[in-house]
């Protein structure tokens, strides 16, 4: 029989890991970012740097956008302060559902760095290993020395799947699920882009795979590891991973002329794309990424290092993120997207803690050149003659 002295003991340990198992949970929840709910008003900033970046951005943002608005979203940050916002359209053109900071929008590849980190966020836990064979999750993958990494990297070879599979066997609106790639790769075996670890090419398919790595690693979905993980800790409430029914009813896609971008055979396949998502929800993103007790320095280097050097240049290509190493310790760090008549920019400049960042629904190029906005904001300058991706 426990002695008085000890059951005390017992009593306050059991007290004190509860109280800090609850701690936990509310820490967890509320520690990473400091971004207000309340829209962005210029004229709280005092900061005369802090008002020189709103004046540039703002410039850049009318010269820019002036006959072709974003029908969406920008946002100019530092440090995760906004210090520029500004919303456009209606989510339905010509409708009055405005879009607002609260809008969520289809981001396309951007979604891509939340699946390279919930991947990476797995290995950090040691529930999986980046140099695992993909034989490890597919036994029957006929395609030999692709890892974990190579898939991160896109330096698997494996070719894309929406080139290689036939639009014509999914008619009447069937769609094509990730199980349904895997399992065409497995019994048709299309021929290889290039060996693994050989070359960088940009592969959709590399992604899909890590999604359903994730989902039976964690025997969840991609969707709910990725609220449970990232999310909601980060209250990223206008976040989640879509799909084309939510597309057709409530985030339709245009053309540049405004004609609606339809629904295809590959609406339903994610992990490559199909993550909705507002720019103040990726700010929260971005000062996560920044902020070492999610993400180990470990990690993050593993992410932020690049592994392409096939071709001479400034660009290169990390564990899910694009980047631009301009020397002197500048590294831009960034990811666009594109699908349908969607895109995304989120360009975080790790030198001088700016983010940039732009999503809009209705198809305009000119979202992605933010260059000049980058070179007035900071003292890097892009020079010329560096090879693009």
């Amino acid at each position: 029989m426990k002695s008085f002295s000890a059951k005390i003991l017992y009593l306050t340990i059991t007290c004190v890991s509860i109280y800090s198992c609850n701690e936990k949970k509310i820490v967890e929840k509320t520690r990473y970012h400091n971004i207000s709910n309340a829209p962005f008003d210029p004229s709280t900033l005092t900061d005369k740097n802090e008002i020189n970046i709103y004046n540039r951005a703002k410039s850049f943002y009318q010269e820019n956008f002036r006959y072709s608005p974003i029908n969406g979203g920008f946002l100019v940050a530092k440090n995760g302060k906004i210090l520029y916002e500004n919303y456009r359209g209606s989510m339905h053109l010509n409708a009055k559902d405005s879009i607002n900071m609260h809008t969520p929008m289809h981001i396309a590849s951007t979604s891509k760095t939340f699946t390279a980190m919930g991947i990476l966020y797995l290995a950090q836990q040691k529930l999986l290993n980046l140099n695992d064979p993909l034989q490890k999750y597919f036994p029957d993958f006929p395609y030999q020395g692709i890892t974990i990494k190579t898939l991160l990297s896109h330096r698997s070879g494996l070719a894309n799947y929406m080139n290689v599979m036939n639009p014509k066997e999914w008619k009447d609106g069937k769609k094509v699920q990730n199980k349904d790639v895997l399992k065409f790769f497995i019994e048709k075996k299309p021929a290889m882009q290039g060996s693994p670890d050989r070359q960088f090419t940009y592969c959709n398919t590399n992604y899909l795979l890590l999604a359903l790595i994730i989902e039976q690693v964690t025997k969840k979905t991609l969707g709910d590891y990725l609220k449970e993980v990232f999310f909601e800790p980060l209250e990223m409430k206008n976040t989640f991973v879509c799909n084309s029914a939510f597309q057709k009813d409530h985030a339709p896609s245009y053309r540049g002329n405004g004609i609606e971008e339809g629904m295809t055979w590959l609406d339903d396949t994610y992990g490559d794309k199909n993550i909705c998502s507002t720019p103040r929800d990726l700010l929260k993103w971005d000062q996560a990424l920044y902020n070492r007790k999610m993400f180990t320095k470990e990690t993050i280097e593993a992410a932020f290092s690049p592994y392409s050097f096939e071709k001479p240049g400034t660009h290169n290509y990390g564990l899910g993120w694009r980047m631009h190493l301009l020397g002197n310790e500048n590294k831009i760090i960034y990811h666009n997207g594109w699908w349908h008549g969607s895109n995304s920019c989120f360009y975080r400049i790790i030198s001088d803690s700016i983010t940039i960042i732009a999503i809009g629904n209705r198809m305009n190029t000119k979202i992605y050149k933010v260059k000049p906005l980058i070179e007035d904001v900071t003292s890097i300058r892009f020079g010329n003659g560096s090879s693009e991706d």
